[in-house]
């Protein structure tokens, strides 16, 4: 139980044809919330923070906090550093004991995306940590202020890609963006599938917030063993703070702990339950 690489939490999630939610947090409550939805439904989960978010949540903070709350919880746990874009942060994360780190290349050349995160599957490595790579460019914002526009990842380039870098999962773009979707996101499952079928990697769907159940579970069949969800566990966070702050009676900082863990709760527990369907 408790404290986990992510590897054993997709071989798991592969053995059952289902994926892992891996839950972005910022902060205690995010934290609490996320862990408490994971025990109640007896289901490994994968908490995570991406680099570009160090300066609203310290990597000194969070991460003692993290990777406590995942040896103390009930179930399963892994810790991954999401999004990582320096080999500095990426070794921070790792020293903190992340179980997992993701490079992110995905705005470089094929071959130096392949030389980057092979530097990170280097270091990785003498933690026993799980890496994680992307390829292609999803559309939207990441936290650091860069509006990048979608570029599919092309099948071919997969292949070549896998077999290169020394990665246990490949982050894929097929449609899916960070942030929120302004219309209904049209995902190219038709790339998704020959990826999965050419490719011998979990793969990764990030950009989560806002995509459909029926559209989870037909990525899910495609092959897809993680899935990020970040923005949708920042508004919950917010949405507990806020509906607080409309209610009439006495409030202090406690009222507003608990209102932000059980609205962060519930967020993971509804995607907990869509990514175990089967």
């Amino acid at each position: 139980m408790s404290l986990v690489t992510m590897k054993e939490l997709l071989k798991r999630a592969s053995d059952k044809n289902i994926a892992v939610g891996a839950f972005n947090v910022a902060n205690m409550e995010m934290l609490i919330g996320a862990i408490t939805a994971a025990e109640k439904l007896d289901t490994p989960i994968i908490i995570q923070v991406a680099e570009s978010r160090l300066a609203f949540s310290p990597l000194y903070l969070i991460a003692p906090m993290m990777v406590e709350a995942a040896r103390k919880a009930s179930v399963p746990v892994a810790v991954n550093f999401d999004h990582g874009k320096t080999l500095e942060n990426i070794g921070e994360a790792l020293k903190y004991g992340f179980t997992s780190v993701m490079f992110d290349g995905s705005s470089f050349s094929m071959e130096e995306n392949v030389r980057k995160t092979n530097e990170c599957a280097d270091l990785a490595s003498k933690y026993g940590a799980t890496v994680e790579g992307e390829l292609g460019v999803l559309a939207g914002n990441e936290g650091d202020g860069d509006v990048a526009k979608s570029l599919y990842t092309k099948p071919d380039d997969a292949v070549s890609f896998a077999k290169e870098a020394h990665i246990d999962a490949l982050a894929v773009a097929i449609g899916n963006a960070h942030g929120k979707y302004v219309k209904t996101p049209n995902l190219q499952f038709d790339i998704l599938k020959e990826i999965h079928e050419r490719v011998d990697l979990p793969l990764v769907l990030h950009g989560g917030t806002g995509i459909s159940p029926e559209d989870f579970q037909k990525c899910i069949r495609l092959g897809v063993r993680k899935v990020n969800i970040a923005t949708a566990n920042f508004e919950a966070c917010l949405e507990g703070a806020m509906n607080l702050a409309g209610t009439e009676g006495p409030k202090n900082y406690f009222t507003m702990n608990e209102a932000m863990v059980e609205c962060v709760r519930e967020n993971v527990e509804k995607h907990i339950n869509i990514f175990n369907m089967r």
